[in-house]
């Protein structure tokens, strides 16, 4: 069997969120499984010297222009929060916790959580939020909410953003397969000629 799709993604991440739209349909067409990897950018940027795309000027304000227009071509639903970028701990410790205790819904619930946040507005930094869409989606509520305030979730996503940081990843979506590393959504073109072909 082939070697699975290794996805990395914050969920503060437009971009990642049309990577995450796609990087299913676009696996299954090529014969491979995903592996999804909720990470934070927060400390990854701190690491490497940089910010948030959203609040570097000049830049910025095209990359708020580019999300909407990505999307139209795309044909993905798509509205800019009005509170962005936001902090994702708790809905990266969700999916954790769900992709351990109930692996057959982490997929649905990461795409869920994705599309709550920038298709519908709400604020998934809220644990509320969090907990409503995971109930929603029939993951035992009462087990996650006591499960994100501990340590050790905590502790199993920081090591997530730093096994991330360790094998080359600054942004999301970011993408490696059979060692080849794939930064953006508008790599995914590339990423397909790579899946199909097994070189560029």
């Amino acid at each position: 069997m082939s070697n699975p799709i290794d996805f990395y993604f914050d969920f503060s991440s437009p971009y990642g969120y049309f990577g995450a739209v796609e990087i299913g349909k676009l696996a299954a067409k090529y014969g491979r499984q995903v592996n999804w990897h909720p990470i934070l950018l927060g400390p990854i940027f701190k690491n490497i010297g940089t910010n948030s795309l959203v609040t570097i000027p000049v830049k910025g304000e095209y990359s708020r222009h580019d999300m909407g227009r990505t999307a139209r071509f795309h044909n993905i639903f798509f509205k800019e929060p009005g509170n962005f970028p936001i902090g994702t701990q708790v809905a990266a410790r969700a999916a954790l916790w769900v992709q351990e205790q109930q692996p057959a819904k982490a997929v649905d619930f990461i795409q869920t959580i994705y599309s709550a946040y920038f298709t519908e507005d709400i604020d998934i930094s809220v644990p509320a939020s969090v907990l409503r869409i995971a109930g929603d989606l029939g993951i035992d509520h009462a087990a996650l909410e006591a499960a994100l305030g501990t340590q050790e979730i905590k502790d199993k996503l920081r090591q997530a953003t730093e096994d991330a940081m360790q094998k080359g990843v600054f942004g999301s979506p970011f993408v490696i397969v059979d060692g080849e590393p794939f930064w953006g959504f508008d790599r995914f073109t590339q990423l397909e000629a790579f899946l199909k072909n097994g070189k560029i």
